[in-house]
């Protein structure tokens, strides 16, 4: 895989949360960690960001042991740091703090630097009446396409 072609993408976030506001972060990687991340053995879908002091974490993100990896290999699941502004953090931290929003990430990516950056999003929770309308609203653009076609 080329480095323009990674992108791991979380699928369940669009599904389960409304997504208010993007933000790109970098990431505190070891050497191992950005090979495997470079192989696309990384998985998000799990993953979410919480607040540690003044400092945001990933916590659950997982990118597996590389594969010619020796003593030196990581932890798979381990808690990864996210590099941002300050004041890019302080906002997030004050919207955090309000009831029903939490932070996701979105798209883990190589940038066209070669460093990986995690595309995290502040979002609100979806209830199960939401989710159905959104299914209802995808079944009936697939159907849509469907008739189109013809």
């Amino acid at each position: 895989m080329s480095k323009d072609s990674i992108r791991i993408k979380n699928k369940r976030a669009s599904f389960e949360y409304f997504i208010v506001e993007k933000f790109v972060a970098g990431i505190v990687l070891t050497g191992t960690e950005i090979k495997s991340i470079r192989s696309g053995k990384a998985n998000i879908n799990d993953a979410y960001c919480t607040f540690k002091g003044h400092e945001l974490i990933v916590q659950a993100m997982h990118i597996a042991e590389y594969t010619y990896g020796t003593y030196n290999n990581h932890e798979p699941k381990r808690d990864r740091k996210l590099l941002m502004n300050f004041r890019e953090l302080k906002k997030l931290l004050v919207k955090v703090r309000e009831k029903g929003f939490t932070i996701i990430p979105v798209t883990l990516f190589i940038n066209e630097k070669g460093l990986a950056k995690l595309e995290i999003a502040l979002a609100k929770g979806k209830h199960h009446y939401d989710k159905r309308e959104d299914l209802k609203k995808k079944d009936s653009q697939r159907e849509m396409d469907r008739y189109n076609r013809y």
